[in-house]
Formats: C-alpha cells, sequence, structure tokens
C-alpha cells in the first residue's frame, strides 16, 4: 500500500520526502475530449500532480437532481489523471470561487428562504453534507492508500476572507473523516495573518495562495503552520478578465522568477491556473467590490496552456524552472496551429423573443411585484416581464420617467413592442423616461451570479419596486426565456433586417474536426452555438473579441453556427480566424 502524509518538515510519499508540484484543471471548463491531452500536457511541463475544485452547481443545479456523467464525471477525470501517472488535489469546496458562477454553490441552495451561507446554519450544513457524502463516493476509493492517486483534499476554500466559524469547519472536517476520507486535509487562505487565522483549523494544514512577493509570503505563511510542508496551493500566474475591461497578461519570465523563488525555498506549489478553459454557456461568476463586473467567456487566464490547451510563452518558461528541481520529460508538445479560416454568410430569422404570456408567472396570475428568475425558478439568463401602462403615470405629459429600485444586470426597455433604451447594472443605471403608451416589456438579461463575498447568493432580475412618474406599477407578468429552444428555433425561416433583436443561421464545411476561433465583432451582444454546443456569452463591449470552439463540437462536412443576437447586428456574417483575440492589454 502507498502513503502520503504530512512529517515535520515535507510531504512524506511512502516515508520520503516529496514536493508536491501540482497544476489546475477544471473538468467542467474543458471538453471531457480534451481531458487527457491537458493532463498529458501538464506532465510534460514537468508536473506530477493535478488538482481541481468540484463545482456543485454543475453537478447539481436542480435540487436532488445529481449528476456525475460526461462533463461532471469526476471519477472518469481522476481516473485520466491516474492513466498519465500522476496524482490529484480535490477541492470540493462546497465554495470555490473560481470566477465561475455563484461560487459553485447551487441558486436553489442560495435562495432557500432563511439560509446562512458558509457557516454553521442548519440548512445550509444539511445540504452540504449531502453534497460532499455524494462527492467523497467518488473520492473515497482513488485515495493513493485504496491504490488510487488521491493526495490532498481541501476543506473549504479561502474562509479566512469570509468568516472565522470554526465549528462550522470542524463539521465538515468531522463529515470528511466520517465519509472515510483519510489522506491529508488541508485549507488554503491568502497569507494576511487575519485571514490564516480565521480560515483553518489545528488539525488542518494550512496552505497559501499568492502569485508575487513568495519569499516574504511563504515566511507569514511559516509563522502560522510552523511545521510540515510550505505549500502555496495557489500561484497565481495570471488573472480573470471582466467585460468593459481589459484582458489580463502576467510577463513569463516574472512569473518564472516568482515560481523558482517558490521552488527554490523548498515549497510545494499547485500553479492556478495551468490551464483555465472556457466558461461555456453562462456559467461565468462576476465580482461586485462597488462596481458589478461580469467575467467573460474565455477563462484563458494568462496560463502556462492557453485556452485551447496549447503551450505559451510561460509554458516553456515554468517548464524550464521545473527542470532544475524535478525531472522533466524530454518531449515538448507543439505550439497551437492556425485554425481554419472562412467567412460564413448568416441569414437572419427575426426577432426571437417569444410573445408575452400574460398568465407567465410562477403560479399564474399577474404579480404586484416583478418576481425574481429564483422565484420563476428561472435557472437561465432571461426573463421577459410585461406589464399595462397606466395613463394617469404620465399626468397629461407625452413622457415619464421609468424608475427601478435594482436591475440584475443588464434591461432592455420597450413601449408598445419599439424599443427605449438600456439599463445596465455595471453602470449603475436605474432609470430613463419611456413615452406614452400601452405596454411596457422589459427584458433582463443575468450576466453572471458574484462569486465572492458578501452578495454571494444574490437574487437576479427586477429586484424591489418600479415607478413610472413617482407611481408605483403593480400587476406584473414575468416568463422565463428558454433559450435552448430559442437557439433550436432560429434555423427556421429567413425574416428581413439586422437593426434589432434577432437571431441568425448559417452553414460551413470542414475536411476534419477542427479547433475554431468565432470572431464576433459584426455582432453586439448575445450567445452563439456551433452544431448546438453553447459557446458562450459575446459582447461588443469587450476586451474578449473571439469565442473558441473545441474540436469535439464540430464534425467533417456540414456545420451550423446559431446566433442569438439581443441587440443589432452591424452586418450578417461570421468570421472563422486562425488565432485567438482576447482583446487589448494593458500597457
Amino acid at each position: 500500500m502507498t502513503t502520503f502524509r504530512i512529517g515535520e518538515t515535507d510531504f512524506l510519499l511512502d516515508e520520503r520526502p516529496h514536493r508536491v508540484i501540482a497544476g489546475a484543471l477544471h473538468y467542467f471548463r474543458i471538453h471531457p475530449d480534451h481531458w487527457a491531452d491537458r493532463i498529458r500536457k501538464a506532465r510534460l511541463m514537468g508536473l506530477n500532480t493535478i488538482e481541481t475544485y468540484v463545482a456543485w452547481n454543475a453537478h447539481e443545479p436542480v435540487r436532488g437532481e445529481w449528476d456525475a456523467t460526461g462533463w461532471n464525471d469526476l471519477g472518469r477525470f481522476l481516473d485520466l489523471v491516474a492513466a498519465e501517472g500522476m496524482h490529484a488535489i480535490v477541492r470540493p469546496g462546497p465554495y470555490i470561487c473560481a470566477e465561475w458562477h455563484n461560487g459553485g454553490l447551487p441558486v436553489w441552495l442560495t435562495s432557500t428562504p432563511g439560509i446562512g451561507l458558509r457557516r454553521s446554519e442548519p440548512q445550509f450544513v444539511e445540504a452540504v453534507s449531502t453534497y460532499l457524502r455524494r462527492v467523497y463516493e467518488i473520492v473515497a476509493p482513488r485515495q493513493i492508500d485504496r491504490g488510487g492517486n488521491v493526495v490532498l483534499v481541501q476543506i473549504e476554500n479561502e474562509y479566512g476572507a469570509y468568516g472565522s466559524d470554526h465549528d462550522y469547519l470542524r463539521t465538515l472536517t468531522d463529515l470528511t473523516r466520517a465519509c472515510d476520507i483519510t489522506v491529508p486535509l488541508t485549507t488554503v487562505d491568502q497569507p494576511e495573518p487575519h485571514m490564516l487565522a480565521a480560515g483553518t483549523l489545528a488539525d488542518l494544514h494550512t496552505t497559501g495562495s499568492f502569485g508575487s512577493r513568495a519569499t516574504e509570503r511563504l515566511a507569514t505563511l511559516r509563522e502560522h503552520q510552523p511545521t510540515g510542508p510550505l505549500m502555496c496551493s495557489e500561484f497565481w500566474d495570471g488573472w480573470f478578465d471582466w467585460w468593459g475591461g481589459v484582458h489580463h497578461t502576467t510577463d513569463a519570465a516574472a512569473s518564472a522568477s516568482e515560481l523558482d523563488a517558490l521552488l527554490a525555498a523548498g515549497a510545494s506549489v499547485n500553479i492556478y491556473m495551468l490551464h483555465g478553459g472556457s466558461n461555456f454557456g453562462t456559467t461565468n461568476g462576476a465580482n461586485d467590490k462597488g462596481r458589478y463586473a461580469p467575467i467573460v467567456t474565455s477563462y484563458d487566464y494568462d496560463a502556462p496552456l492557453d485556452e485551447s490547451g496549447h503551450p505559451t510563452e510561460k509554458y516553456h518558461a515554468f517548464r524550464e524552472v521545473i527542470a532544475r528541481y524535478a525531472p522533466v520529460p524530454d518531449e515538448v508538445p507543439p505550439g497551437r496551429p492556425a485554425a481554419p479560416t472562412l467567412t460564413v454568410a448568416l441569414r437572419t430569422t427575426g426577432d426571437w423573443l417569444p410573445a408575452a404570456d400574460a398568465a407567465a408567472v410562477g403560479d399564474g396570475g399577474a404579480a404586484i411585484a416583478p418576481p425574481t428568475f429564483e422565484e420563476l425558478g428561472q435557472l437561465g439568463p432571461l426573463v421577459r416581464y410585461d406589464i399595462p401602462l397606466p395613463a394617469q403615470a404620465f399626468d397629461g405629459a407625452d413622457r415619464a420617467v421609468l424608475a427601478f429600485a435594482e436591475i440584475r444586470d443588464i434591461a432592455w426597455i420597450a413601449v408598445d413592442g419599439a424599443p427605449i433604451g438600456r439599463l445596465q447594472r455595471a453602470l449603475h443605471e436605474r432609470s430613463l423616461p419611456i413615452p406614452r403608451g400601452s405596454r411596457l416589456t422589459v427584458l433582463v438579461e443575468d450576466q453572471g451570479r458574484v462569486n465572492y463575498d458578501v452578495r454571494l447568493g444574490e437574487s437576479k432580475g427586477l429586484v424591489g419596486p418600479v415607478t413610472l412618474g413617482g407611481h408605483r406599477l403593480t400587476g406584473w407578468s414575468a416568463q422565463p426565456v428558454d433559450l435552448a429552444a430559442v437557439a433550436n428555433g432560429i434555423p427556421g425561416p429567413a425574416a428581413p433586417g439586422t437593426a434589432g433583436r434577432t437571431g441568425l443561421v448559417g452553414a460551413f464545411e470542414l475536411d476534419e474536426p477542427s479547433d475554431l476561433f468565432l470572431d464576433t465583432s459584426a455582432w453586439s451582444k448575445g450567445y452563439a452555438f456551433v452544431n448546438g454546443f453553447f459557446l458562450g456569452r459575446y459582447w461588443r463591449n469587450g476586451p474578449q473579441r473571439t469565442l473558441y470552439v473545441p474540436a469535439p463540437a464540430t464534425r467533417a462536412g456540414a456545420n451550423e453556427i446559431v446566433v442569438v443576437e439581443l441587440e443589432h447586428v452591424v452586418e450578417p456574417v461570421a468570421a472563422l480566424v486562425e488565432a485567438p483575440d482576447l482583446g487589448h492589454r494593458e500597457e
């Protein structure tokens, strides 16, 4: 039996000192057909371990409907890591942050009335316990002392940045041990004294998360973890992007120098990210530290393996550093080839928004206040709200100010079907004048659920009262939009015009399945699909200009592009380009 434990100064693999040199791969952000390729390239960079979060809301978006197949087949992912001769670290949360929607927590959980998130609150603990038991059913038989490859399991995630409920951490720890998890248990926090003190327990091994000033931060970590190996469990080698920002990159040589400092100090490391992947569909998270900032579709992260899984300058720089401290295979993976290029003519199919249903609100009938996405059970990104406009609200004038308490996260306003304007949460916009009319329609998009801090689990939609000319509007109907049904219906009859909301569809030929990069610059804002595979969101707001199309989503012969455009199209074309364009960078 192989053993793995924590010694006085080192991790001990079969009682011999062992350094963990790991890299983060999120199986839920990578097409399953690509898992083996990304794992192999990790080994070729010199890594001996793969780390992954577990995204609860990917496995159980609807309460009681647990799924561990396909994209969610954690067991298969861990087995592929083992097949490559590598160890694994599992971080099941339940909270993961990760720039993933709702920090990995299911919406049904965070919208439970009276629930207390990430603390010793009975409803939360009960649900988390059920979740962790399911995860550990997969992990326990794959531990290294059972003939598997899992060497570490993490309790919670950067908890010291959120709370200090040690009873909660004790509950998670005891449950983990009761579920037959016998490998060492860790916690991770930024190396700030108050976070390190709040986020761990005496019998858990404390690790750090940082991307610079390695020597200084290891010293702080050592003050709080006086024995055992030092480990940076999240060595931030890049950063994420948000709509309206820039594409973040870090200097490869500078990152490699920090990695060298970590390894020279004898520390173990987990590179976050080794390969980021993509926020396919609408799985992106968001931050809000005074201004709402939704994350883009790409999770390239400026990682050693780019979004399409190919080595970058940083890959080679890290590989060179690792070779100073550990064996590195001779084989080097090739760089990214140029992707097929062509221009695809698209035909427009007209406004895709379903007609209003006056009874489409929860259990039927009109609502006094506009219901939230959660009250409607809407897990998709769109809800249509409708309400008759009272003539008295205009007080004899031709226009009146429409005001919302809060919009989460962006709303398109129409009166009697005519577009009036758009309001964005990110710009703190909540009001606009509208003309006299008989019916108001508001289409609201959830742009991504906040994945960090106190706004975790917040509701979406029109939140709070809505007024017109100072008069509160009551009697709303609300209709969740089934985006999959919309996309499936777009290949229908053509309709003229690109000046407003429209569907687009086009076809192209490939000699063989291929990674593609879809240029979205001719469109404004919406969602794109290839052969029914939901690539994600696009937005002229940038920085991201192309969407990654994984080869397994394509096929030899005929392929189809479907676009659900929310605003307008500059030109009804889709361009496939040879390389990604993730946007402008800071100089």
